[in-house]
């Protein structure tokens, strides 16, 4: 009986049935960027708003004022008497009944400066109330932080997503989990949109984030699973969609005026997605770990057909996997030596990575400016890290590239933290460079991680240690901001640690060049 990778290279190892499958799946990564970095234009600050004192939406009816009028009959008096007072978060402790000057109502008070103050609840007024989460649900002043949270909840769905639907996906099948996912970020992100209260909306964004996760580690383990061993840098190549993602993202928040329809144009493409049910297989090779060989032959003798070749008809059947098929969990990817020490070393390298990368988006800021444009910039920046990765991984391996991506952006981090202010373009180049290596860090792990885990657990493995990333997404503003007030640029420091630990270690890890995917642990461990 032949081997499943002897018969994928009768069928074509990367014909017109993978690119197909490729491209197709690959749009997944453009609305999975999307969801990650959205907060950025759904919680965009309120450029205008003011706290208005009890009484004075009637007063405003009575008078027939403006917002405008409103702000500077009710919150300018109290700031030029008091510049310290903005109006934004505190308003002048008094209730202005009907008999109140539509002119001046101020005026009666006296000493704008001796007005006692009191803290603002509930009674923010907007000028753009649907143009962000912020405004929708009043997260301004003592409220500031619920926005970092619904970050935190994303992230902390990504997280469950890696757990529950990476394990999923292992026992029931790399296309269901992948279509459940589609739908469940289509409805959630549908309800998200429409969320009556806070609380909804965290809920349903938890909801997103998990089923998000799904869609992206699924489809991505599809792919590297039906190429030949020569053609896994498409899963490098899949980057550039996550990449194209942040670049297109800033375009729709520019067209979009209000926060619910750039969710709406991030989540509705999902259910497009389900139209992938009829184009894309299951995995041959995961159908093979669950005994299913005949399934797994007819989609090979498919994938053969539309490639232009014919399969050997004495191909009767495919060599399935002697390794006992058991529900994966945490154990089997530590239980022998090889397992134990490539999955502690790719926890770390996905919490370094993650960690990093998200810590010099945030540094470099984006720093006042034009956020659309300075968005653009920061995603294109992206771009030339899956290109240099393609031209050398296939010529002198992972490893290498993997160990000295992450040195550079130790190197920089370290050099751009202890270079004087007013050098500012020099600075900000190495920021760029660290920004630039520590990408194609990133993008190397999907690559590596897939590579060095059996087929029985790979979705799982790939999932759990991409979790770590998940954390790392968590932890990255809380270290960096919490640090800077430190010292501002003590983050890169600490930065440039955790990377040059990282290139050190995955220098310990085997190298997968041209190796077939391993199919059992015991492949794991004689690589």
């Amino acid at each position: 009986m032949p081997s499943f990778d002897e018969v994928l290279k009768e069928a074509g190892e990367f014909g017109r049935f993978q690119k197909r499958v490729f491209f197709l799946l690959s749009q997944t990564g453009i609305t999975f960027s999307s969801l990650f970095a959205s907060v950025v234009f759904l919680g965009r600050a309120p450029d205008n708003f003011w706290c208005r004192i009890p009484g004075a939406a009637e007063l405003s009816e009575r008078c027939g004022w403006t917002l405008e009028e409103e702000r500077n009959f009710t919150v300018l008096p109290l700031h030029l008497g008091n510049e310290s007072v903005s109006g934004e978060c505190q308003r002048p402790d008094v209730t202005w009944d009907t008999s109140a000057s539509c002119a001046g109502p101020l005026a009666r008070y006296g000493n704008h400066s001796s007005l006692p103050l009191a803290p603002c609840h509930d009674s923010w007024v907007y000028e753009q109330p649907h143009s962000s989460i912020v405004s929708e649900y009043d997260l301004v002043c003592g409220n500031a932080w619920m926005l970092d949270l619904s970050q935190a909840i994303l992230n902390l769905g990504f997280l469950t997503g890696a757990f529950i639907l990476g394990y999923a996906a292992d026992r029931y099948g790399r296309i269901p989990i992948y279509l459940l996912s589609c739908l469940g970020v289509g409805i959630s992100g549908i309800i998200v949109a429409f969320s009556p209260n806070f609380t909804v909306f965290l809920i349903f964004r938890f909801l997103q984030g998990m089923f998000g996760k799904g869609t992206w580690m699924t489809c991505y383990v599809i792919v590297t699973e039906i190429v030949g061993s020569d053609q896994r840098i498409v899963g490098i190549v899949i980057q550039i969609f996550f990449t194209l993602g942040i670049i297109i993202l800033p375009g729709i928040a520019y067209l979009i005026p209000t926060w619910q329809g750039i969710q709406l144009a991030i989540s509705l493409p999902n259910f497009l997605f389900l139209l992938y049910y009829w184009v894309v297989p299951e995995s041959p090779r995961w159908l093979l770990t669950r005994k299913k060989g005949e399934e797994a032959l007819k989609i090979m003798r498919n994938i053969a057909k539309h490639n232009g070749k014919f399969l050997s008809p004495h191909y009767s059947e495919i060599t399935i996997s002697n390794e006992e098929v058991s529900n994966p969990s945490f154990l089997d990817l530590v239980r022998t030596p090889q397992m134990r020490r490539n999955t502690l070393i790719l926890m770390y390298a996905w919490f370094t990575s993650a960690l990093i990368y998200q810590g010099l988006v945030m540094r470099l800021g984006i720093i006042g400016g034009n956020l659309y444009l300075d968005f653009f910039i920061s995603g294109a920046v992206e771009l030339p890290a899956a290109f240099l990765i393609i031209v050398t991984i296939d010529r002198v391996g992972r490893r290498l590239p993997f160990a000295t991506s992450n040195i550079v952006a130790s190197i920089a981090c370290l050099i751009t933290a202890f270079l004087p202010e007013d050098i500012p373009w020099l600075k900000t180049t190495l920021a760029t460079l660290g920004r630039l290596s520590i990408t194609i860090a990133f993008e190397v792990v999907y690559l590596v991680n897939s590579e060095l885990y059996p087929t029985t657990l790979r979705n799982f493995g790939v999932s759990l240690c991409s979790s770590l990333c998940d954390l790392g997404g968590i932890i990255a503003p809380f270290l960096l901001f919490r640090l800077a007030a430190i010292w501002l640029e003590l983050p890169l420091v600490i930065f440039s640690i955790l990377a040059a630990v990282c290139g050190l270690l995955v220098l310990l890890l085997p190298e997968t060049k041209g190796i077939s995917l391993p199919e059992t642990v015991e492949d794991v461990e004689n690589l």
